[in-house]
Order: C-alpha cells, then sequence, then structure tokens
C-alpha cells in the first residue's frame, strides 16, 4: 500500500511539473556525458566547495548514524512499538524550520557565524544522551530536533557558498555536493549496527558527536567562508 501511494504521488507531481513548469532550452550544447566529465575539473578546481562538501557529509553521518540507531534504542531499551517509535521521528520534522530562518540570516551577513553553530549544535546536541540521565526519552527527542536543525541549516549554508562559486555551473555543483553527502549519510547508517552492537547507544553517541567536531575543526582551519 505504502509503494501504490508513493506511485501515485509522483504520478500527481509529474502531472503538475508537465503543465506548471515552462519549457527550458539550455544555451549549451554539451552532451550529458561531457557534464559528467566535467565534475572532476570542478572538484580539483573549487577548494570551497570539496572543504563545504566534506563538512556537511560529516554532518549528515552523524544525522544517518542517530537515525539508524534511534528506533532500535527506543524497541530495545524502552520497549516502544512500531507505531510510537514512528511518531517519535515526527520530531524531526522541527529541523525544517532551520532552512528559511538562516537563510534570511545568512542573507543579512551571517553565514560564518551560522556555519559555526551549526556545527556546534550538532555535536553539542549529543552530549547529554551519552550520560545515564532520566527522562531518556526525553533526552533523545531533543537530540533529534537539534541533530535535524543543524543538519538542515548547514546544508542550507553550504549551497549559498558553492552556489556563488560558479552561478552558470549552479548544477553540477549541486550533484557534487549532494552526492557528497549522501556518500557520508549512507556511512553513517553503516556504521549504526556495528557500534550499537558493540558499545550500546554510548559508542554511538560518541561517534555521532565527534563527526560534527571533525567538521567543525576542518572549517576553522580552512576558511570563514
Amino acid at each position: 500500500a505504502v509503494f501504490y501511494f508513493a506511485a501515485g504521488c509522483m504520478a500527481f507531481i509529474a502531472s503538475v511539473i508537465y503543465f506548471a513548469i515552462p519549457s527550458r532550452q539550455p544555451a549549451h550544447n554539451t552532451t550529458y556525458f561531457k557534464l559528467l566529465k566535467s565534475l572532476k575539473q570542478l572538484i580539483i578546481q573549487q577548494p570551497v566547495l570539496r572543504q563545504r562538501a566534506l563538512y556537511q557529509a560529516l554532518m549528515f553521518a552523524s544525522f544517518s548514524l542517530f537515525w539508524t540507531s534511534v528506533p532500535v534504542v527506543l524497541a530495545r531499551e524502552y520497549g516502544l512499538s512500531q507505531s510510537q517509535i514512528a511518531l517519535f521521528a515526527l520530531v524531526g520534522a522541527a529541523g525544517a524550520i532551520a532552512a528559511p530562518i538562516v537563510g534570511r540570516l545568512a542573507d543579512k551577513g551571517y553565514t560564518h557565524q551560522l556555519s559555526l553553530l551549526a556545527k556546534v549544535i550538532a555535536a553539542a546536541c549529543f552530549l547529554p544522551s551519552i550520560f545515564e540521565l532520566p527522562h531518556g526519552i526525553i533526552i533523545l527527542a531533543l537530540t533529534g530536533m537539534f541533530i535535524d536543525f543543524a543538519v538542515q541549516a548547514n546544508m542550507v549554508l553550504g549551497q549559498r557558498v558553492v552556489y556563488s562559486l560558479e552561478p552558470q555551473s549552479r548544477a553540477r555543483l549541486n550533484a557534487i555536493y549532494m552526492t557528497s553527502i549522501f556518500v557520508g549519510g549512507a556511512l553513517g547508517s553503516l556504521m549504526a549496527s556495528p557500534l550499537y552492537e558493540a558499545g550500546g547507544w554510548e559508542s554511538v553517541a560518541l561517534v555521532a558527536a565527534g563527526m560534527p567536531v571533525i567538521s567543525l575543526d576542518g572549517y576553522l582551519m580552512t576558511s570563514k567562508k
């Protein structure tokens, strides 16, 4: 039923795009495969692109590590059902408010400060859940809210910087940026089960907090962009 519903949604979106989006003919006549080959050159020529892609890949790895592990924690350690875990996951929706807020502040010249803040929040939000504190589910929920907010904010800030490097190449810049992010996310998910089985939630939280710290350190050592 889920897949049928998803297919119906995609068919609806396709029809909206067909009737609502105007046709656009690119000015260049480069082939698709030449565009793909040019991605390597962009990576070589744009150090800021490499840096921002790495920072966000680490942030998204932390995000994926949390959200892959936390359902197991909620089921095993708190006895939540699948429906209750699904309701818990709704706390992640709070991260959606980050984009418009951060976008407006970045337009006012606070990109550097907000980039630092996002990484600090992403690392710090795991610290309370590392220790044995009461109201553990509430702490996990707050961690989910803050990691979602921080990762979303950092992604928007990174896109803003990356898109300004070569406005005529935004699609290719975005392809590199987003591919790096999802590679990081996949690695974070891959680490979840081994970490949890080896050292429990504390191991997961420590590694998840360490990734934004590495991102923060790299950002501080490179530039203010």
